[in-house]
């Protein structure tokens, strides 16, 4: 790898090091033909502006990165021409000509009008041709909805997977950031697709490329498409009452900087005896307690699916040095976080992209 790669990023890079031990320990990179990796965005009318650009964006960051055009990016649709977006993006689109020109990665954004495309089409096209195909959010959403027994895990946004839960039986619905079943892959889309393509991506490149290429989207971590998505416990309001619900997103938004029990008894306006009484019922221990186990999993998150250090995972879920977040999390999940970053590879999606 060239030392222009590296100019003038190099101490950003250093803050993944704790999972990056060595370039030479992982894999080598996949190689590439001489004509790159040709990628096509599907786009109807009312696509979401956001995953677009996240998508572009971050394959331009990578080509810039590499410094050659590795990543050829083409629109396609099947209304050719001027597309516009749901926030007045513009984008040309070619033609999607049935069982051609096919490139080796689509994918098919979310917006309005992804219901009344018929991009169905050519994703059973690409899945025939064995070439990746994407589904972000409502392309994700629809696809769950209107394929009969698949029969594998698949996923969406999280808000489109509550919608779908109350209307249909979906046994095989996660809450994870991307699933593949036969050779689709469906993911959350959203603000989490930047990190989907460098999980994509992640293959061509080396350990330390991949973390310039967050650096250089300003991520400040890149997950694991089997992550979670971040869904508040405070949010479920149809799970506890309002002042269980009050006192837990008090704690949510205080993970870093731990509030005191009588700083949160005075946000919700209760007394501590109230809280400690309520918890006891509700949850069987103690708010305390609580508190901990959420900043514990919060951390086992951080730790397992992100490549941040863990000096500043015990900085970000409170526990202020790795030795007492070490101990709470060997407690809780029966290894340390040194144990669990013990890995000689970066792995970014948990199936394969090609």
């Amino acid at each position: 790898m060239s030392g222009s790669v590296l100019r003038g990023g190099w101490g950003r890079c250093m803050k993944f090091d704790a999972a990056i031990k060595s370039v030479r320990e992982i894999e080598e990179p996949k190689t590439m033909s001489g004509k790159g990796i040709r990628v096509e965005i599907f786009v109807s009318k009312g696509f979401c502006d956001h995953e677009v650009s996240s998508v572009t964006h971050t394959l331009n960051k990578a080509n810039d990165l590499l410094q050659r055009k590795v990543f050829q990016v083409r629109f396609v649709s099947d209304k050719p021409g001027l597309v516009s977006g749901r926030g007045g993006q513009l984008v040309r689109a070619e033609p999607a000509i049935d069982d051609h020109g096919f490139s080796e990665m689509m994918f098919v954004v979310g917006g309005t009008g992804v219901g009344r495309s018929d991009w169905m089409r050519r994703v059973r096209q690409m899945q025939r041709q064995a070439r990746s195909v994407v589904l972000l959010s409502d392309a994700a959403t629809h696809y769950i909805k209107t394929t009969k027994a698949i029969d594998g895990n698949v996923t969406t946004h999280w808000r489109h997977a509550e919608t779908l839960r109350e209307t249909g039986y979906y046994p095989n619905l996660t809450d994870t950031l991307a699933e593949k079943c036969n050779g689709i892959i469906t993911a959350a889309g959203s603000a989490a697709t930047p990190e989907l393509v460098v999980g994509l991506i992640s293959p061509y490149l080396e350990s330390v490329q991949i973390a310039e290429l967050a650096n250089l989207l300003l991520l400040p971590a890149v997950r694991k498409s089997s992550a979670d998505q971040p869904k508040d416990v405070g949010q479920n309001t149809g799970l506890f009452n309002r002042r269980v619900s009050e006192v837990i997103q008090v704690m949510e938004a205080n993970i870093a900087d731990r509030v005191d029990m009588e700083s949160l008894a005075k946000e919700v306006g209760m007394s501590c005896r109230q809280i400690e009484r309520i918890f006891r019922e509700v949850f069987d221990q103690s708010p305390g307690k609580f508190y901990k186990q959420m900043r514990t999993k919060k951390a086992w998150a951080l730790i397992d699916e992100t490549l941040l250090p863990l000096s500043d995972i015990a900085v970000a879920t409170g526990f202020g040095t790795v030795s007492t977040m070490s101990k709470s999390v060997q407690a809780a999940y029966g290894v340390t976080p040194a144990q669990s970053r013990a890995r000689k590879s970066v792995s970014l999606t948990t199936f394969e992209t090609a």
